[in-house]
């Protein structure tokens, strides 16, 4: 699937980068899963009041 050219540190930096992406996106879910939870306790707190 490699292209002719690329050297293999280049090939090593991609799969890096792609795990790094990989990684970065979980976080995100993660951190959006989280800020709803909060945004939604916030919001329940502010019904009580």
């Amino acid at each position: 699937m490699w292209r002719d050219g690329v050297t293999t540190g280049e090939r090593e930096r991609i799969k890096a980068m792609e795990r790094e992406i990989k990684e970065l996106r979980r976080a995100n879910e993660i951190l959006k899963t989280v800020s709803a939870f909060f945004a939604q306790a916030a919001l329940d707190c502010e019904l009580k009041k």
